[in-house]
């Protein structure tokens, strides 16, 4: 997979389809590469007439690593000490607008899951002459009242990261289980097999600490997400217990004319079965953007 220097990082990204379509930009979320963002999935955006990009954020993956950065501290951040953080979400943001620049790519359509869905809402604060269009997935705003997650989530998020190919192809499994809807059968063939590429192409426990401390760190974006002008789908799953259901609903609430798309039986995962109808919201958010200009 190709890699540029962009915001003083190397970004590691793969794009699928025609580079003279409209850019739409993935990104994905918490200790995720971006492979997470399914190879079918991706096309399936691209064969809707887009260049679609999906890459890795920092501190996963193949981008750069933070490793001589400070030992971050999460248990005091969850306590309201965010001193080691070494960065924002408004600096993995401008790692998104830096890769865009570096393809020479003006302006994209936004796309975020959990983690990257709050980098997404953060580009578009920001970087708003860069954003076409907005769409948040299962994520939430920062206001630490919504959005939270439920306890057997939390256990999951802090509990010892394994050590081991095969253990992280069981914690994958059991991440599916606890935090994925309940409607949709787990392919835990399908599972295994992106836990182990994952583990194999790298992975950095320190590093998805030190994004989890960043999350901690970037505060309530409520007021910023009020002055964003693009065309926003929010989607959430209605069964999600990780970033709970408030979360969207005050991601829409807070931009506005966003529109909600509650999905029941999604947790926080994007089941296969719901591609098509995801695909669908997504595209018909772009359309708007394109009607507005």
């Amino acid at each position: 997979m190709p890699n540029v220097t962009a915001n003083g990082i190397q970004i590691e990204y793969e794009s699928f389809g025609d580079t003279s379509n409209p850019a739409l930009l993935l990104i994905m979320g918490l200790g995720a590469q971006m492979i997470v963002w399914d190879t079918e999935f991706c096309q399936q955006i691209a064969d809707r007439g887009f260049h679609v990009i999906r890459f890795d954020n920092r501190d996963v993956g193949l981008t750069t690593h933070f490793d001589d950065a400070p030992t971050p501290n999460v248990m005091a951040a969850m306590m309201g000490d965010t001193s080691s953080a070494s960065y924002k979400l408004s600096d993995m943001a401008a790692d998104a607008a830096g890769l865009l620049d570096a393809l020479r790519i003006p302006a994209a359509h936004i796309v975020g899951a959990s983690m990257g869905g709050m980098i997404a809402q953060t580009f578009a604060i920001e970087h708003p002459d860069k954003t076409l269009s907005l769409c948040s997935i299962m994520s939430t705003t920062g206001d630490t009242a919504v959005g939270q997650p439920a306890s057997e989530a939390l256990e999951l998020l802090i509990s010892v990261p394994p050590q081991t190919v095969e253990e992280a192809a069981d914690r994958a499994v059991l991440a599916a289980k606890v935090i994925g809807g309940k409607r949709y059968p787990i392919d835990e063939e399908r599972v295994r097999a992106r836990a182990a590429e994952g583990w194999n192409r790298n992975h950095d426990d320190v590093g998805m600490a030190r994004q989890l401390v960043a999350i901690m760190a970037s505060g309530d974006r409520t007021l910023g997400l009020r002055e964003v002008t693009v065309p926003t789908l929010v989607i959430h799953g209605v069964d999600d217990p990780l970033v709970t259901p408030s979360g969207g609903e005050a991601t829409a609430k807070a931009i506005p004319g966003a529109e909600l798309l509650n999905l029941e039986g999604m947790g926080h995962d994007l089941p296969m079965p719901l591609w098509p109808r995801i695909v669908d919201a997504i595209v018909e958010n772009t359309q708007k953007a394109t009607a507005s200009t």
